[in-house]
């Protein structure tokens, strides 16, 4: 994925039968996903413009240019939609795009290597540090929360933790 894109929505499938989809944002502001509009494929392959209809659980029902079937919206259901970062607001120093976390290496306090990044989750309760720890079979998972992630240093490209004790394998 090149770096100037960010993932900010995902299309759930079809709503309804005149090609209306299912559209869940990333966003801080979830609505503000029209205002990034046109939306491309990660590979920049296709371009949607994007126009909200309504709210539902989870989501918008919203129409992607050039989708008019329900058939269309369904093939197209699971698809990332990304805008370019120029188009993104600037963030403030203690707030990071999930994408720029990717990738980082996970350090602790006292400079040892605790894993890399693999992915950001959120299952509500706040973000989790999905990370790939040498020598463990299943990921760790870490809350990005200031007490537990004190530093994170993107022009290092790098993380560091102070874990819970227990977390990681010593």
């Amino acid at each position: 994925m090149s770096d100037d894109l960010i993932c900010v929505g995902t299309v759930g499938g079809a709503f309804g039968v005149r090609g209306e989809v299912r559209l869940k944002s990333f966003c801080a502001v979830p609505d503000d996903i029209e205002t990034y509009s046109p939306l491309t494929t990660e590979d920049g392959s296709r371009s949607y413009t994007v126009a909200l209809i309504g709210p539902i659980q989870n989501g918008f029902t919203a129409r992607l240019g050039g989708i008019e079937t329900k058939e269309q919206a369904d093939a197209i259901k699971g698809l990332r939609l990304y805008a370019r970062r120029d188009q993104l607001p600037s963030l403030p120093d203690d707030e990071f795009y999930h994408a720029d976390l990717i990738g980082l290496q996970v350090l602790d306090t006292g400079g040892a290597l605790l894993g890399t990044v693999r992915a950001v989750q959120n299952h509500g309760a706040g973000d989790l540090l999905e990370i790939h720890a040498p020598g463990l079979s299943e990921s760790v998972l870490l809350p990005f929360t200031g007490a537990l992630v004190p530093t994170v240093d993107l022009a290092a490209r790098r993380i560091v933790a102070d874990p819970p004790d227990g977390l990681f394998p010593s």
